[in-house]
């Protein structure tokens, strides 16, 4: 465990070395530390002299330990993106929610230039935003394929919801609701072009507050996809499922992690996948057919060797004490 400073409830993590990394969370906060964990600082808030303290920032990106860029979740405007060059002495608003309905899940980015954000439906299709610019202009992208079901939508949980493989073109997001869950895919190297499709998702439960939490691949045909039902945190059937075709097919985990999950990462120095959620974490050696317990901990994100959670929970992964193969 290490000392956060503060008591915000964090969703947001990026390391970007293992040595430089930041935090982000309710009541406006965002941390970086530059020693690996020892000591985090808190940045000032974006936006402070205005409403930056009542945002939560459910996602942060980072590329050094001068620029990074941050996400907040909420209703309408309440949802932005800040970007700050100078080490977070200032920030600049990139862009804020032009939805008054919307309300951003997750942002993925490919470089400096090349961003997109996922938000919940608005008018019966997924938000999907994309920039080419650094966020000086963004489009929009309307497709049928984007059509969501009653009551469906993403999850902010750990900014898990949408995943991009930018080099080989992939980009996914997963999702909930009464009627179950599915996953959008859209692959420029897919016999059906460029365009959205969504599939089913029958590992996971049906409910508003259930499915798809989070997906990562470690290479184009390994995937993996994790989630469960939020208010059933100790409830392990319906956490995770994995594909290795791509995401073409997915088959649910012979052994699931043991309860719900809301981020998952795959490490290749350890060569294996940890999943984490709010009773826990669990790690697997065998691209999600099974998996082990590793710890009982109350977490929301993952990005390694750092995890984070409410209540201001920072820690740093030991290797040293992963449980043995079986």
């Amino acid at each position: 465990m290490q000392d956060s400073g503060t008591t915000a409830s964090f969703r947001g993590i990026d390391s970007v070395d293992g040595t430089i990394a930041w935090a982000s969370g309710t009541e406006g906060t965002v941390l970086k530390t530059t020693d690996g964990g020892a000591h985090w600082q808190k940045c000032p808030v974006p936006d402070a002299d205005k409403d930056g303290a009542v945002l939560d920032f459910r996602g942060v990106q980072a590329w050094d330990a001068n620029t990074a860029i941050v996400m907040a979740s909420g209703p309408g405007d309440k949802s932005r993106l800040y970007k700050t060059a100078d080490g977070c002495s200032h920030w600049a608003l990139l862009y804020s929610n032009p939805d008054r309905d919307g309300f951003w899940d997750s942002v993925s980015v490919a470089d400096r230039q090349n961003l997109m954000i996922l938000g919940d439906p608005v008018n019966g299709k997924f938000s999907v935003f994309n920039t080419a610019d650094g966020g000086k202009t963004w489009d929009r992208t309307h497709e049928a394929g984007l059509a969501s079901n009653t009551k469906e939508g993403a999850f902010a949980a750990s900014n898990s919801s949408l995943v991009a493989d930018w080099v080989d073109g992939y980009v996914a997001f997963g999702t909930g609701s009464p009627s179950g869950a599915r996953l959008f895919r859209e692959c420029e190297t897919c016999k059906k072009g460029l365009i959205w499709t969504a599939s089913p998702m029958l590992s996971f439960p049906e409910g508003e507050a259930a499915g798809i939490f989070a997906l990562e691949l470690r290479d184009w045909r390994h995937w993996i996809a994790t989630g469960g039902d939020y208010t059933k945190p100790n409830e392990s059937s319906g956490t995770a499922a994995w594909s290795n075709d791509g995401g073409e097919h997915w088959t649910a985990s012979t052994t699931p992690p043991h309860g719900y999950r809301s981020t998952v990462q795959w490490s290749q120095p350890l060569k294996l996948w940890i999943t984490a959620g709010t009773n826990g974490s669990d790690i697997s050696r065998d691209d999600g057919r099974t998996w082990q317990p590793l710890d009982n901990g109350n977490w929301n994100a993952l990005s390694l060797p750092f995890i984070v959670g409410p209540q201001g929970r920072i820690a740093r992964l030991n290797p040293a004490a992963l449980p043995p193969k079986r």
